[in-house]
């Protein structure tokens, strides 16, 4: 299936689709965390007929229903696109300082440049946490990032 992926400088990432019924449909990923689902007019595949604006959190739900299964293998495919850039999956080991203590504690992203993108927890895959996503032992990190900064984010997780 083709997927249009249109930059929207300054808002984020658009994501456009056609059903095997011609129904378009997009998403827009906004940097703020809010995704906008959009339908467009059978008619005119150009209009946006409807939109509805989730949060992370709605988008989250949305995401897991439809089969996050499939982020890690699209995280998979970012990796072989993008040079430089690694997927890296983390396990959170009994004992280390963050079980039990939310993402937001670990300033990943800030003191790394690193991204936590997603979280296999029990089998399931948890896209997108948020802030206050509360890790767990056997959890595993999913991170996108440099090699270094995806090391330095295995180091945070185990030692703090």
């Amino acid at each position: 299936m083709d997927v249009e992926r249109t930059a929207l400088p300054g808002i984020g990432l658009q994501h456009v689709f056609t059903t095997a019924r011609g129904r378009r449909v997009g998403v827009i990923s906004h940097r703020t965390g809010q995704r906008d689902l959009l339908i467009y007019s059978k008619e005119d595949p150009d209009t946006c007929v409807m939109t509805v604006a989730l949060s992370g959190e709605e988008a989250t739900v949305v995401a897991e229903l439809l089969g996050t299964g499939r982020v890690v293998e699209h995280l998979a495919e970012l990796h072989r696109q993008v040079e430089g850039l690694v997927t890296e999956q983390i396990p959170i080991a009994p004992g280390s300082p963050y079980a039990g203590r939310p993402l937001a504690d670990t300033q990943a992203r800030t003191r790394t440049g690193a991204s936590i993108v997603a979280v296999v927890r029990e089998g399931r895959v948890l896209a997108s946490p948020r802030p206050d996503f509360l890790f767990a032992e056997d959890d595993v990190v999913v991170v996108v990032g440099t090699g270094e900064g995806a090391a330095a984010v295995a180091g945070i997780l185990a030692d703090g």
